[in-house]
């Protein structure tokens, strides 16, 4: 039975800048751009016509919102500029190896993350060692939609073999045994696994170290 794990908050924690329009500004100032005055109105503005839970990477967000001020800058700068702005400090959090392991009991593993900015997901795994710990990683920028809707986990359930739910939608039928756990921090987000019939398990309520005795060995 696979397992996948969200990344921020359940598996690792990460100094984000606590205001990030402002990092951003930083971050194109120094690369020259012509940061207008009320950037911070413009930063939390959507300029983008998108469907609902749909992810706009950071980066054509940021163009989009110096446009609306008349102001240009290469994709090169902006994502540069984005990708600086979001360089934290990384801390893995206790019980990782061992909630590992007893996912890999059971089957594949993957990693499904909500994340608009470019090159932070691997980045972050490289950190926290670990890089190739996971047999697929999905992220909201990369299939460009959001958890909770169902598109990062049927992405991921794809790209591991399996079906994200447990009766495939649209007929009955037995259980299938390949059926997605997601384990995450955030049941608004993370939980969307439940709408599709498989199962969530909220680390803020199972921690990483109880994992393997939650889920037990090869089902």
């Amino acid at each position: 039975m696979p397992v996948s794990f969200d990344l921020f908050g359940t598996l690792v924690t990460a100094s984000m800048p606590p205001d990030p329009a402002a990092a951003v500004a930083a971050e194109l100032r120094d690369r020259g751009v012509a940061v207008p005055d009320d950037w911070s109105t413009a930063y939390r503005t959507p300029h983008l016509d998108v469907p609902d839970a749909a992810e706009i990477p950071l980066p054509a967000h940021v163009a989009a919102a110096l446009r609306s001020r008349g102001v240009e800058a290469s994709d090169t700068v902006v994502r540069r500029a984005v990708i600086a702005a979001f360089d934290p400090e990384v801390r893995r959090r206790e019980g990782v190896a061992d909630a590992l392991d007893a996912a890999r009991e059971r089957g594949p593993v993957g990693l499904c993350s909500n994340c608009s900015v470019p090159e932070l997901v691997p980045r972050t795994l490289v950190r926290a060692d670990l890089r190739g710990a996971f047999d697929a990683v999905v992220t909201s920028a990369a299939c460009g939609f959001r958890k909770p809707h169902p598109r990062p986990f049927e992405t991921l359930a794809a790209d591991l073999g399996c079906e994200a739910s447990e009766t495939p939608r649209g007929g009955g039928g037995a259980a299938d045994a390949s059926a997605l756990i997601h384990i995450g921090d955030d049941p608004d987000t993370d939980g969307g696994i439940d709408a599709l019939g498989g199962r969530f398990v909220d680390v803020t309520e199972t921690p990483l170290a109880d994992l393997p005795a939650h889920l037990g060995g090869e089902p």
